[in-house]
């Protein structure tokens, strides 16, 4: 493998590795679960992309494989993540769970609510 390669893989890695670290501290430290969700799903999603490309430049340069499954974990992480992290949000909000007593807007206050209808 040239300097070149190891050089990015190595900045790939250690710039996932740190974004894992700044969700987990996100996860823990911030006040809501709103903002907790944010942290969780944004960062641990760029974390977790960064490592598997730098794994997807390793074993390219290493052994001169192009491995379609990292490509494949690339691409369902990159769709469902954020998604998930929507859902996750939306769903918490339509429960009631309250918003940050420093919260500033509320974009859904507005928003009619859908109806439950089990049961009919």
């Amino acid at each position: 493998m040239t300097e070149i390669a190891n050089f990015f893989i190595i900045v790939f890695i250690l710039l996932g590795a740190f974004f894992s670290l700044v969700a987990a501290f996100g996860v823990i430290r911030l006040p809501d679960v709103y903002t907790r969700n944010h942290a969780a799903s944004k960062s641990a999603t760029l974390g977790v992309l960064c490592v598997l490309l730098g794994t997807l430049l390793f074993f390219y340069f290493k052994d001169g494989y192009f491995n379609s499954r990292v490509v494949l974990g690339i691409i369902f992480i990159f769709l469902t993540s954020p998604i998930a992290g929507h859902l996750l949000g939306r769903a918490a909000y339509n429960s009631g769970v309250k918003l940050w007593d420093q919260s500033v807007r509320d974009d859904l206050k507005n928003v009619p609510k859908v109806k439950e209808t089990a049961g009919k």
